[in-house]
C-alpha cells in the first residue's frame, strides 16, 4: 500500500477559462469561489472564467486565482491525501487542504503577498531565467561569480533549475551558463521571485501571516524552503514566510516524498507544470491531474489503487 500525494501548482499555470467546469458542475466548486468572491469584495471568479488576461495576469489576481481554482476541484474531489505539498504559491492551497487556514484567509494573503512580491522590485529592474542541462553545482558557482544579485530560485528538477535577481546580473549569468554548455531561457515573469529581492516581501507578509490563527495541518505539508514536512500552524507559517525570498526546493521535496512512502502523485489545479516535472524526477512514479470534473473518476480510481482497495 503506497500512499498518495496530492500537489498543488503554482503562479504560471493561470489561464482565462480555468474552474468555470467545476463551478458550473458542483456544489463544491461553486462554494468555494463564492467565499473568495465575499472574501476579496471581488468577482474574481468572473475573472477566472471570462477574463480579460491581463488582468488574470496580474500577480494580485493571480494568485488567489490559483489558489480559488485548486481548491475548488480539491473539495469537488472529495479525496483526502496522505500528505501534501505545492509549488511556490501552491504551497498557499496545500495548507488550506490540509485545514491549516482557511480559504478566506488564504485568498486574502496571497492577494496581499502578490502586492507585495510585486511592489518589491520595479517592473522591468528584475528577471528570471530557466536554465536546463545544469547540474545544480554548476548554477550555483556561477551565481556566486556574477556581479550583483542572481540566485538559483527554483530546483524544479534535473536539468531544470530557475535563476532570479536584478536583470543585468541574471543576463549575466545567463551568458555564462551558455557558455558552459548548458541552456538559459528567460521567463516572462514580473519580478525576480525566490531570491533575496523579494525581502521587503517576506518583510510586509510576516505581519500578515503573523496575524492569522493557524492550525495544524490535518495531514504533513511538505515546505518548499526546507524540502521536510511541516506539522504544526507555527511551522507552516514560519515556512511561508521564508518563502518568499527562498528558493523552492521542489526536486528534493518530490524526492523526499517518495523516501517517505509516497507511490501516487496527484496534481490538482490549472496545468499540468508538476506531472510533467514528476516525469524528469521519478518516471516510474504513477502519477494523475485533476483539471476539471472529468477528471475525477480516473483520480479517485488511481487513489484506490495506490491504496490497495
Amino acid at each position: 500500500m503506497a500512499k498518495v500525494a496530492f500537489v498543488f501548482p503554482g503562479q504560471g499555470s493561470q489561464k482565462v477559462g480555468m474552474g468555470r467546469e467545476v463551478f458550473e458542475g458542483t456544489d463544491a466548486g461553486r462554494e468555494a469561489f463564492e467565499q473568495v468572491d465575499a472574501a476579496l469584495e471581488m468577482s474574481l471568479s468572473g475573472l477566472c472564467f471570462e477574463g480579460p488576461e491581463e488582468d488574470l495576469k496580474l500577480t494580485s489576481n493571480t494568485q488567489p486565482a490559483i489558489l480559488t481554482t485548486s481548491i475548488a476541484l480539491y473539495r469537488a474531489l472529495g479525496e483526502t491525501p496522505d500528505v501534501a505539498a505545492g509549488h511556490s504559491l501552491g504551497e498557499y492551497s496545500a495548507h488550506v487542504a490540509a485545514g491549516t487556514f482557511s480559504l478566506a484567509d488564504a485568498a486574502r494573503t496571497c492577494r496581499q503577498r502578490g502586492l507585495f512580491m510585486q511592489e518589491a522590485v520595479p517592473v522591468g529592474e528584475g528577471a528570471m531565467a530557466a536554465v536546463m542541462k545544469a547540474e545544480p553545482e554548476l548554477v550555483d558557482r556561477i551565481c556566486k561569480e556574477t556581479d550583483g544579485i542572481v540566485e538559483p530560485a527554483n530546483y524544479n528538477s534535473p536539468g531544470q533549475i530557475v535563476i532570479a535577481g536584478a536583470k543585468a546580473s541574471v543576463d549575466a549569468a545567463a551568458a555564462a551558463l551558455k557558455e558552459a554548455g548548458a541552456r538559459a531561457v528567460p521567463l516572462a515573469v514580473s519580478a525576480p521571485f525566490h531570491s533575496s529581492l523579494m525581502k521587503p516581501a517576506q518583510d510586509r507578509l510576516e505581519p500578515v501571516l503573523g496575524a492569522l490563527d493557524l492550525s495544524d495541518p490535518a495531514f504533513p505539508v511538505y515546505a518548499n524552503v526546507d524540502a521536510a514536512p511541516v506539522a504544526t500552524g507555527d511551522a507552516a507559517r514560519d515556512a511561508l514566510v521564508r518563502q518568499v525570498s527562498g528558493a523552492v526546493r521542489w526536486d528534493e521535496s518530490v524526492r523526499a516524498m517518495i523516501a517517505d512512502g509516497v507511490g501516487l502523485f496527484v496534481e490538482i489545479g490549472a496545468g499540468n507544470v508538476l506531472t510533467n516535472l514528476l516525469k524528469r524526477i521519478d518516471k516510474d512514479v504513477a502519477r494523475c491531474t485533476v483539471q476539471t470534473p472529468a477528471d475525477f473518476e480516473a483520480a479517485r480510481e488511481a487513489i484506490a489503487t495506490a491504496r490497495g482497495a
